[in-house]
């Protein structure tokens, strides 16, 4: 990891929140979710679109006291895409040096080679209904380690055919979990599932489980 400069140890932050894990391998886990702001994609179906600007600058330091004072194992980074800004890599490391369990929420459309190796990896693969799936980095892809999670966002039947198309001609499960999606209002969770049962699919099945709680209220 390369040293941190001062113009590097700055991010410009949407929000710092505690609440449940909603998704992932540690979905209803306690998190400290910190939510970066900026994305340079646009997908049809985003529910995070407020963390496409504002938000505010802090340093490495004031972000990491605030996870701290949370007192909880779990920190997750998330967006907007937060790769897309620079410091992010340096606050991956600090975290993790405070010997938290760190999540990266990734878009799969930035490098994730100098990501921290002790990070856990949750990386999107944008379908074709997503409007965004020319953004795909599929180079990152042998870069992911087996704790590591790569999840499809499912909009149609033809985004899980697709889906299914990439695990075979990828080898994705030799990679990394593999994590199925409805798009809310877009895909029926119940018709996904039962598709997943039919083609005996080696994937976790999730649903937002934050939305299902909180009815997707700001800061959950």
């Amino acid at each position: 990891m390369t040293s941190i400069t001062i113009q590097e140890s700055q991010l410009r932050i949407t929000e710092i929140f505690y609440s449940l894990q909603g998704e992932s391998n540690t979905v209803g886990l306690p998190t400290v979710f910190v939510r970066l702001t900026g994305c340079p994609l646009r997908c049809q179906y985003c529910d995070t679109a407020y963390a496409f600007s504002g938000g505010k600058m802090m340093t490495l330091e004031m972000i990491i006291a605030e996870v701290l004072q949370y007192n909880c194992a779990y920190v997750c980074v998330t967006g907007g895409e937060p790769l897309a800004q620079p410091a992010c890599l340096p606050l991956l490391q600090a975290l993790c040096d405070k010997n938290l369990n760190v999540s990266l929420e990734t878009s799969g459309a930035r490098d994730i080679t100098l990501v921290d190796k002790r990070v856990v990896v949750v990386m999107d693969l944008k379908t074709p209904d997503s409007t965004e799936m020319s953004k795909n980095r599929l180079e990152n892809i042998p870069l992911l380690k087996k704790t590591d999670q790569i999840k499809f966002v499912l909009c149609s039947r033809g985004d899980y055919e697709w889906a299914c198309d990439m695990i075979k001609l990828h080898q994705l499960t030799s990679y990394a979990h593999i994590l199925f999606s409805p798009s809310a209002t877009q895909l029926n969770p119940t018709t996904l599932a039962n598709w997943i049962l039919e083609d005996r699919l080696p994937v976790r099945f999730q649903l937002q489980l934050h939305k299902i709680l909180w009815h997707d209220m700001p800061g959950h």
